[in-house]
């Protein structure tokens, strides 16, 4: 067995057409959903680009709750993160940490979806261990880094 890409990352959300809007404009649409026996909605599925969704579950509680959770954030990976950014601003999507370079040297800027969930968007830096490891170079360790 091995593990060979990210398939989906699951959200729910409070709100699902808010939800759906918010990707959209991200560039990530509604590719198709799941249905329960009456006919309502159990699940949507988003495209982000290849085998890769994230998959949106209605009827969550507002945000903001004291409901607990494991999730941490999706990190969504761009070739070309101003250009990201200059979309984010024109489609008026707040960004909650500005640009800025990662510990990994990755180029990095945050924001929230309309339930709170926090999306980081990346640029990967030739430097970086995540591209050292994707094109099978050694990691170069630092003070910060260590590999197993």
């Amino acid at each position: 067995m091995a593990i060979t890409d990210l398939g989906h990352t699951a959200f729910a959300c409070h709100d699902l057409d808010a939800s759906i809007a918010f990707y959209a404009k991200l560039g990530i649409h509604e590719a198709f959903r799941l249905l329960r026996d009456d006919g309502s909605v159990m699940l949507v599925y988003l495209h982000i680009s290849g085998d890769r969704f994230l998959e949106l579950f209605p009827g969550d509680p507002p945000p903001g709750g004291d409901q607990p959770t494991s999730f941490m954030h999706i990190c969504l990976v761009t070739d070309d993160i101003e250009s990201l950014i200059a979309v984010l601003r024109s489609e008026d999507i707040a960004i909650d940490r500005e640009l800025k370079q990662g510990l990994d040297t990755n180029m990095q800027v945050w924001v929230s979806d309309p339930d709170g969930n926090a999306i980081e968007f990346m640029q990967l830096s030739g430097g970086s261990p995540q591209h050292a490891t994707a094109t099978g170079q050694d990691i170069v360790e630092s003070d910060i880094l260590k590999t197993p």
